[in-house]
């Protein structure tokens, strides 16, 4: 997986320099300043000297010498241990062996490692007492300025306060930088044009490499300052994906670039000193970017999920990355759940709940007893208080999930020694059941467990891991009885993470990760506290004084984990499965979705038609227009035969046109005040049409007039709907009323009686409303951009949205009820959960979008220049632009196989639409 594919891309920039050395030889935090040829002498001056050939490596705590045979180990020597640095022979005993042209380095210590012997990863071998090594280099008179060099490095080393030694190496590293610059010659092609340069350092998995970035109108390089492991790094802007800004240590200085679309692992993630840099090259590399790649959200990827179009693998890794979670960082490493609870039996039943980890709890609150033990702690402990005395993410839990494919990390991470045998990752079932019962354990899983590599469960680097208490060596892991293989392990795991079960509850997880039960009484009430600073902003760096104080709490911070960064500061949506077509629990939801027995093959071919149209949607071509008002068209209605089109204006007319002779029929006027909407009722006898004269009328199409006036407003009203006998009015009144229509025994001859059953209350002008399939949930838009969504079985406002800037156009719930989308004057679309009230993806137009037509994944909309514009929601991008009214689109109709389109504009004209297949 992530960190798998990283560990390749850095052994393929080791072939590039054909070197056993690397940065993970380095201490923490250290660096790697300058390399020179050199010789190794061995009993310089006797007759038994020896030479061994190999390059000397300066670095800021330490210096390392790696030979060129492999037999030979690779010499590390902390500068903290050096008694005496100097050039060979100009002291002491050894001075007669000096000569004119020495390049001798003397280095008396009292401790040195010795590092992969024979090539072999294993913890380092440590010699203590006094001893002397001498390196000559290939270039004598550097000799001086490298011993000068250790000697200042020495002397930081040496220094009593850890924060001070910080700052004289930071000083020395900057002064470094500052006297280079990136060097031009690297440029790809001689014409590119320099854009910025500044001081960074390249960052992979527990360390830094400081150098300078420089980006082009075409490339982004970087240049270590020590050339390794290779002189530049160069990255095509063309390929760029995706960048993301990142905290690193707490700081707002990361900058992460990916020239994937999915992958977790990043082509550079790089360190500034400066947050302005950062923030430069970002807005640089994203105004490139803008014309080429859509910019996706938690809310947009939340979308596809919900929608099916993402795994739940997929989506975990998309909210890891948006939370600043990186492979390049392990103490931030992604973080997914444990999702199996059964690791004893020899089947796994993915259809029995009883095999699942329960996710809407924190690992730390599985077990019962161990949380009542907790929280009595928690109870007496002084602020700041916590449950939790260790975090369920940390560079030291990675590396035990991958020690078998990550040995030089491990060794890094632990100062050269592999963990206790029997505290490694020996058993599934043995880390599972330490999870759920251990006084300190509370780890969460990595993506690798969900991945395709089985390379980390299997000892193939065949390590000397050491031997348990009972005897056995430490090798593959243990897998559980129902896994097979390692391969059979992951494969069961993946289909446990793309289950019903987790596809239902997945969102519980993410409440508790990405969510609002992260943090504040939400966390408190999850039993989902942490330490404090393991929070973003849970402790502010630059105003400790104190450089000892920071640097241990910078440390502390690192080796402890770091909780995500919150995505979602409400409930998230629970994603849709086929199991739950309804929306919820309760009889209002569960009646949306109610399927028809017996007419399952009609809906079959309506659902195949509906597939074919919307997929050839951005191939709608204008077929015929007809301008039949004087004024804007403000709505329109078709019979269900499709022969006779309703429209309404500003012009207070109402129109029936012929679509089979292409003819005006009738024209009908109820008062001198705009008309702003119509609808059919059941039976194509009766037209219904709301005005701006509070009223609403009723037409008898047989009987050619007005059957029946509503006077139920004080204001205009400004849209209309009816189901099952009920008639639904919003008015700029700031109301929406629900009325009981008994319609009459025979049309035109009685009028219909009307009872008020419910007024929905708001606090401004109510401009459109829509009803979901079952009509048990309205939604409803006014005049200063919010919008509501209301439960029709109570009369209750389930959520307000304040989610416009102007006017609410338009609103409309996706087929299956999960969503609303409103558009308005402000040219935003805007994707509400209808569960949650949660606002999950905003898309912009650069004019308003006066109505639409949507499938869920789709939609069709009528812009203010008379367009219409197709939108890919869950790809964050407009399809298609299709030219149409010489005006405003006013209003839109589909027939609801999706067939037919027709609409209408403030160029008075009504446009019929053909889909060419």
């Amino acid at each position: 997986m992530a960190f798998i594919r990283k560990k390749q891309q850095e052994q393929q920039l080791q072939l590039y320099s054909k070197e056993r050395f690397s940065l993970l030889l380095l201490n923490l935090e250290e660096f790697y300043f300058e390399q020179h040829r050199a010789n190794h002498i061995l009993h310089k001056g006797s007759h038994h000297e020896r030479k061994i050939r190999g390059s000397l490596k300066i670095c800021s705590k330490s210096v390392i010498f790696e030979p060129d045979s492999i037999s030979q180990p690779i010499i590390k020597i902390p500068l903290r241990d050096c008694i005496k640095i100097g050039k060979h022979g100009e002291n002491g005993a050894n001075r007669h062996f000096t000569k004119a042209k020495s390049g001798g380095i003397s280095l008396i210590f009292s401790q040195v490692y010795f590092i992969k012997e024979h090539n072999v990863v294993a913890p380092y071998k440590i010699e203590r007492g006094k001893m002397e090594y001498v390196f000559e280099l290939d270039v004598p008179g550097k000799v001086e300025d490298v011993v000068e060099t250790l000697l200042q490095l020495h002397r930081a080393s040496c220094l009593d306060k850890l924060g001070d030694q910080t700052a004289m190496i930071t000083a020395i590293l900057q002064s470094r930088l500052a006297r280079t610059s990136f060097d031009k010659n690297r440029f790809q092609n001689i014409s590119e044009k320099l854009h910025m340069e500044c001081k960074a350092e390249m960052v992979t998995p527990l360390v830094t490499n400081p150098g300078h970035v420089c980006i082009t109108d075409t490339n982004l390089y970087f240049q270590p300052l020590n050339g390794y492991p290779k002189p530049v790094v160069q990255i095509t802007l063309q390929d760029v994906r995706r960048i993301y800004k990142r905290r690193h240590g707490l700081m707002p200085l990361g900058l992460e670039v990916f020239c994937t679309e999915d992958d977790l692992c990043s082509d550079i993630y790089l360190k500034f000193y400066e947050p302005q840099d950062r923030d430069d090259l970002y807005f640089y590399i994203a105004t490139y970017l803008e014309h080429h790649v859509a910019e996706h959200t938690a809310e947009s990827y939340m979308l596809q999920w919900q929608r099916g179009h993402l795994s739940n693998y997929q989506y975990l890794l998309h909210l890891n990355n948006l939370a600043d979670r990186s492979c390049n960082d392990l103490s931030q490493y992604p973080v997914f759940p444990w999702i199996i609870h059964d690791y004893s039996s020899s089947e796994l039943d993915l259809s029995n709940p009883g095999t699942f980890r329960d996710l809407s709890k924190p690992v730390g609150a599985l077990n019962k007893e161990r949380l009542e033990r907790l929280l009595t702690r928690y109870q007496e402990m002084p602020e700041p208080k916590f449950m939790y005395g260790s975090h369920y993410s940390s560079p030291g839990y990675v590396l035990f999930y991958l020690v078998r494919i990550a040995p030089e990390y491990m060794l890094c991470l632990q100062n050269g020694r592999f963990d206790n045998a029997d505290r490694m990752f020996n058993s599934i079932a043995e880390t599972w059941k330490n999870c759920l019962d251990g006084a300190t354990d509370f780890k969460e899983l990595i993506p690798e467990f969900y991945g395709d590599d089985v390379s980390f469960l299997v000892n193939s680097l065949k390590l000397d891991l050491g031997k348990r208490q009972g005897g056995q060596m430490v090798d593959d892991v243990e897998l559980p009885p129902w896994a097979s293989s390692p391969e059979d392990f992951l494969q069961k795991s993946k289909d446990a993470l793309e289950s019903n079960y987790v596809s239902e509850h997945l969102h519980e997880w993410i409440d508790l990760i990405f969510g609002y039960k992260q943090k504040g009484s939400d966390a408190v009430g999850a039993h989902n506290v942490f330490h404090p600073l393991t929070y973003e902003g849970g402790v502010d760096l630059n105003s400790i004084q104190d450089p000892d104080e920071k640097v241990a709490m910078l440390t502390q911070i690192l080796e402890f984990g770091q909780t995500p960064k919150q995505l979602f500061v409400t409930p998230h949506p629970r994603r849709i499965t086929p199991k739950f077509k309804s929306l919820s629990q309760t009889s209002s939801y569960n009646a949306s979705m109610a399927d028809s027995p017996g007419e399952e093959s009609f809906e079959d071919l309506t659902e195949e038609s509906k597939t074919l149209a919307w997929n050839n949607i951005t191939k709608l071509q204008l077929h015929e227009h007809y301008k039949i008002h004087k004024e804007a068209v403000t709505g329109i209605t078709v019979s269900r035969n499709g022969s006779s089109v309703f429209t309404t204006s500003q012009d207070s007319t109402l129109k029936m046109f012929s679509k089979e002779s292409k003819m005006l029929q009738r024209s009908i006027s109820f008062s001198n005040m705009a008309l702003s909407s119509c609808l059919l009722l059941p039976g194509d006898a009766t037209v219904i049409t709301s005005s701006w004269d509070n009223n609403v009328y009723f037409y008898s199409i047989a009987f050619g007039r007005r059957q029946d006036t509503l006077m139920g407003h004080d204001d205009a009203v400004s849209k209309i709907c009816w189901h099952d006998n009920r008639l639904y009015s919003a008015s700029w009144d700031s109301t929406v009323k629900v009325w009981s229509g008994v319609p009459a025994e025979m049309p035109g001859t009685k009028r219909h009686h009307f009872d008020l059953l419910a007024e929905l209350e708001h606090d401004v002008s109510v401009d459109t409303i829509s009803l979901n399939a079952a009509s048990t949930l309205l939604v409803s838009g006014t005049k200063e951009g919010t919008v509501n969504i209301w439960d029709l079985t109570t009369a209750t406002l389930m959520h307000q949205i304040p989610c416009h800037s102007g006017i609410v156009c338009d609103t409309a719930f996706s087929p299956d009820s999960r969503h609303v989308l409103s558009t308005g004057t402000d040219g935003c679309l805007n994707v509400i959960d209808v569960q949650t009230g949660m606002l999950i993806s905003s898309m912009t137009s650069d004019e308003p979008q006066r109505c639409f037509v949507w499938d869920g994944n789709s939609v069709l909309s009528g812009s203010q220049s008379g367009e219409l514009l197709v939108w890919d929601l869950l790809g964050a991008k407009i399809s298609e632009r299709i030219q149409g009214h010489t005006g405003a689109v006013t209003c839109i109709w589909m027939n609801e196989q999706c067939s037919s389109i027709i609409t209408g504009g403030e160029d008075r004209q009504i446009i019929f639409w053909k889909l060419q297949y």
